[in-house]
């Protein structure tokens, strides 16, 4: 198996994640033995984002970072351990809100492909881009 990022590079539907991975110089953490859950936007979630935002967060590293380390939860979350959770603490170090009463939410991101598994970790395809609070205001 290949690791999460060659993971999601072979997935063909992750190339604006890649590109602000390389970015914010995230690729050695998503290649490390992990295990990481990263819950990684389709790149028509990011489309979503105006481009002159997506542009703002290229331009602020620490900014992009932590957007991007907030996508990231430490350990191997699989579906079934979604059910046992209501929230869990990401990488950047605030908490994602957990929702399994209609499929799977994370804050407001659906998950729309669960437990692609990889080498160091598990990749679940969502359908937005996460921002944390701290960030977002």
């Amino acid at each position: 198996m290949a690791d999460l990022v060659d993971t999601a590079a072979n997935s063909g539907s992750f190339k604006t994640l890649l590109t602000v991975i390389e970015a914010a110089d995230l690729l050695e953490l998503l290649q490390s033995p992990g295990p990481y859950t990263v819950l990684a936007p389709t790149d028509e979630a990011f489309a979503q984002i105006p481009a002159n935002t997506i542009a703002s967060w290229l331009e602020d590293v620490p900014k992009l970072k932590k957007i991007l380390t907030y996508h990231v939860l430490f350990g191997e979350v699989l579906t079934d351990n979604f059910a046992e959770l209501n929230s869990a603490e990401t990488v950047e170090g605030s908490v994602v809100g957990i929702d399994t009463s209609d499929g799977i939410k994370i804050n407001d991101a659906k998950v729309i492909t669960p437990d692609i598994l990889a080498d160091n970790g598990v990749i679940h395809v969502i359908d937005a881009v996460l921002v944390p609070a701290l960030v977002a205001a």
